[in-house]
């Protein structure tokens, strides 16, 4: 990452779309790009993201139910990505740790959206909470609750 103002994840997560926009791949980051994850938009400590249903993802082939992983990935990176937007520079984050509640299957061949909030922001740490859904935040696939280790610019760090 450079030592200039913003790094490449600032870059990937500081956009202010509106909420109906279908999202920009997320192809900067590796997992975000294999699973065509899209950040539809990320600002001031929030952040909406989603992963399409598809095949190769499956957990359950009989049911087409999308494998727990993919909701594990989708909702760290949401938080991660709340976290990064937060209205401080954030240089870089890392996940410390992450719950997460499964409540019930993803419907298959439907996109999962998540939605996430950095609630909580010290020195050193971050504190996020994230939603899985298909249309809506009240009817959740699973919810999450994280910790994330941050770095600020050397200028901020003091």
């Amino acid at each position: 990452m450079s030592n200039d103002d913003t790094s490449d994840l600032v870059a990937i997560n500081l956009r202010d779309a509106p909420e109906d926009d279908d999202g920009a791949v997320m192809s900067a980051m590796p997992h975000g790009n294999a699973l065509g994850m899209k950040l539809h938009w990320s600002k001031d400590g929030a952040s909406k993201l989603s992963i399409p249903w598809d095949e190769r993802f499956v957990g359950d082939p009989e049911t087409g139910v999308l494998h727990g992983g993919m909701m594990t990935v989708l909702l760290d990176t949401a938080c991660g990505s709340a976290i990064m937007s937060w209205p401080q520079k954030i240089r870089a984050t890392a996940t410390l740790d992450l719950r997460i509640d499964y409540m019930r299957p993803a419907t298959k061949g439907k996109t999962v959206f998540a939605r996430a909030e950095c609630y909580r922001m010290t020195r050193s740490v971050g504190f996020a909470r994230a939603v899985a859904y298909h249309t809506n935040t009240d009817d959740p696939i699973a919810t999450a609750t994280g910790t994330f280790i941050i770095e600020r610019p050397k200028e901020d760090a003091k």
